[in-house]
């Protein structure tokens, strides 16, 4: 970890709402006018679209099913690199992965390339002078047998909605967004789930803090269609777990409507209609002090 050039990095499985998470963390960023490196996570898979369909059906053949969650199908190494990299001299190499035409045309015109959507841009520098490193994505805390990504972070959060509302929001984020169905999309959540038990979930025992959301409704069955919950019905659990944060006074400074209380010393809970007012009063105060020892 660093002092002088820190990295924040967002943790959290697809359909999670890291990119919630990402949006509140700009705010935040450009409130304190920082310039931000930022790292996307699926830059750092392995294989480019039409290589992992390939890789996919040899492994189903093979008995053991590959998915975007599993260190065979991800850079950690490079990504480790990458954090160490940064820390030490704020430089390193990155990448992007391709999502969608608009994205395309962007980097096709910065790069002079011809890359189409499902295709890794070529590695590059990242850019001089930034303040600080942020990464999004599924793998910001993990650490295996080859890669420690996460001891490489100073500031590591983890998103972890209760399981029915991750899939939920999957589903309506795939279907809505991708060219998937409802039936292929759930076929795609039984088929990660040994990878996600193996690759995901530890990760949050190395986060700095964790928001966890979890309903207030029935989502019991969240393969029924159901719509995503709304804010108002479900509640955040918030778990600290580094010195420095007055999370009594994150409660008393929340809207009564919020109806925030610590269930212990390190928990703080409220409604989620507040989750992005909590994490400015929470994070705007860490990211201060990691700018300060910069």
């Amino acid at each position: 970890m660093s002092k002088k050039h820190p990295i924040v990095a967002v943790t959290g499985s697809s359909g999670a709402g890291t990119t919630f998470v990402k949006e509140a963390f700009a705010q935040i960023f450009t409130n304190k006018n920082l310039k931000v490196c930022v790292v996307e996570g699926d830059s750092f898979h392995k294989f480019e679209r039409a290589d992992m369909k390939k890789a996919v059906e040899n492994s189903i053949a093979a008995g053991k099913i590959l998915t975007h969650f599993s260190e065979n199908a991800n850079h950690f190494d490079k990504l480790e690199a990458l954090f160490k990299q940064y820390g030490e001299d704020a430089t390193g190499q990155k990448r992007y992965y391709i999502h969608s035409d608009e994205e395309a045309a962007e980097h096709n015109s910065r790069l002079g390339t011809n890359l189409q959507p499902g295709q890794f841009t070529p590695w590059e520098d990242v850019e001089i002078g930034t303040d600080i490193m942020f990464y999004e994505g599924l793998h910001g805390g993990v650490k295996t047998a080859h890669a420690d990504v996460a001891g490489q972070v100073d500031l590591l959060i983890g998103v972890v909605p209760a399981a029915n509302i991750e899939w939920i929001q999957k589903i309506h984020r795939d279907t809505s967004q991708r060219p998937y169905s409802p039936e292929q999309v759930t076929e795609i959540i039984l088929q990660r789930m040994p990878d996600y038990a193996q690759f995901i979930t530890p990760q949050f025992d190395n986060t700095h803090i964790n928001f966890q959301r979890i309903p207030l409704i029935d989502t019991s069955n969240p393969f029924s269609g159901q719509p995503v919950p709304a804010p108002a019905d479900s509640l955040i659990v918030t778990t600290v777990r580094i010195d420095g944060v007055d999370l009594q006074a994150v409660a008393e400074k929340l809207p009564a409507e919020a109806g925030a209380f610590l269930q212990n010393s390190t928990t703080l809970i409220y409604n989620g209609s507040y989750m992005v007012e909590a994490m400015d009063l929470i994070l705007t105060p860490i990211i201060d002090d990691l700018a300060a020892n910069k």
